[in-house]
């Protein structure tokens, strides 16, 4: 009897003594977790919970006097428009989130965008269309938290006439979407701008046989093929029957990084393969966040992964900053003045777009052109965004 009343009178001490208990804290997730986009939503999934354990870890989030404990809630988007209303009016509405992260391509993000923006609800998302961040301009809550071919493709096809001067003529070959949309007027141009002829072709999104539109390709006797933003499913099976059908040129990708899982899906085809890749899983200031990674899940880490666990890293640093989890104004304002704060992966914190998108919701890390040589990625250079 005597411990229970001591139990009880310790239970009324608390508040007083200053201990709180942690309040849930919900960030939405979007991403592709079936279909060809599969490794692209596991990314979003797993580097975003890879955040919220680190920080639930370390007891939870201080916030306006407060402790919360981070919890994700994840819907599959499909890669597609449709998926992706359908995920952000069920976070919105019925979750109540006012942070989410994701969704990653075109279709999905341009759908979400309108809805968060009505909303009122942060979202750090990654799709390539310039419109993206276009939409809601200086009232906009939408972040782009990686590089689009916008900041990347530039120097991707410099550095490609640079260190391959044979290559003349590129094949774009894209599906038949708002992705496929995007890349003609930016990519494009940017081997137009650097000399080369572009020749292109699209295809049915979920496609699997290739080989007619490869051979046609081998007729336009190109000497590169670019896979720009496909997802990687997709980008496998390109690269393993290009070279089945005999194309001999360059297979690349500026854009869309997925270069482990185009190995494991092209096996011995994808040897000499090259991809623009967002992070170095060889340099030795990785070896913590891959070992994090592996104590949970097994299999390729997508290179995208870290990506969006500095995205989570940099949104709670923003809540802590405005000390608040539901006035996403201030919490929009600590995000855009976030610049020199390094979550540990890229470096500092550098927003830019101004003068692309007239606002500046950029996220400008560095990134790599990576080859798959003996079967193993290896990067071959480390290139930056061009600063506004």
């Amino acid at each position: 009897m005597q411990t229970k009343k001591w139990l009880a009178a310790l239970a009324l001490a608390l508040p007083a003594l200053g201990v709180q208990a942690q309040e849930t804290l919900k960030i939405g997730g979007i991403g592709p977790l079936s279909g060809g986009g599969t490794a692209w939503g596991l990314a979003v999934q797993r580097g975003v919970q890879m955040a919220i354990d680190e920080v639930n870890a370390q007891g939870g989030l201080k916030i306006g006097g407060q402790t919360y404990k981070p919890e994700l809630v994840m819907y599959d988007d499909k890669y597609s428009a449709t998926g992706g209303r359908s995920a952000a009016e069920r976070l919105v509405n019925l979750d109540k989130v006012k942070f989410i992260i994701g969704p990653i391509g075109t279709p999905s993000v341009m759908a979400v965008v309108p809805i968060v923006n009505e909303a009122r609800v942060i979202m750090l998302s990654n799709g390539y269309a310039p419109d993206i961040l276009k939409q809601g301009g200086q009232n906009g809550y939408n972040f782009r938290t990686m590089n689009s071919n916008v900041e990347f493709g530039p120097a991707m096809v410099k550095w490609l006439k640079e260190n391959r001067p044979q290559a003349r003529k590129v094949a774009l070959i894209v599906p038949n979407d708002a992705t496929g949309q995007v890349v003609m007027p930016t990519l494009g141009k940017a081997y137009q701008d650097a000399g080369y002829t572009v020749w292109s072709e699209s295809y049915e999104r979920g496609s699997k046989e290739f080989a007619p539109l490869l051979t046609r390709m081998l007729a336009q006797g190109v000497d590169v093929l670019d896979l720009n933003l496909n997802a990687p499913g997709e980008a496998g099976l390109l690269t393993k029957q290009a070279r089945q059908v005999g194309f001999k040129g360059i297979i690349w990708q500026v854009g869309g990084p997925g270069i482990d899982e185009v190995a494991d899906i092209a096996g011995p085809y994808a040897e000499g393969f090259m991809s623009y890749d967002v992070f170095d899983f060889n340099e030795p200031a990785a070896r913590r966040f891959v070992d994090a990674y592996k104590q949970r899940w097994s299999g390729v880490i997508n290179a995208q992964t870290p990506g969006w666990y500095n995205s989570a890293r940099i949104l709670f640093k923003a809540m802590e900053t405005a000390g608040t989890t539901t006035d996403t104004d201030k919490v929009r304002a600590a995000l855009e003045n976030l610049g020199g704060f390094d979550a540990g992966i890229y470096g500092p914190v550098v927003w830019g777009g101004a003068k692309a998108y007239g606002v500046n919701h950029q996220l400008l890390n560095r990134f790599w052109v990576t080859e798959i040589r003996d079967g193993k990625p290896h990067a071959l250079a480390t290139l930056s965004p061009a600063r506004e």
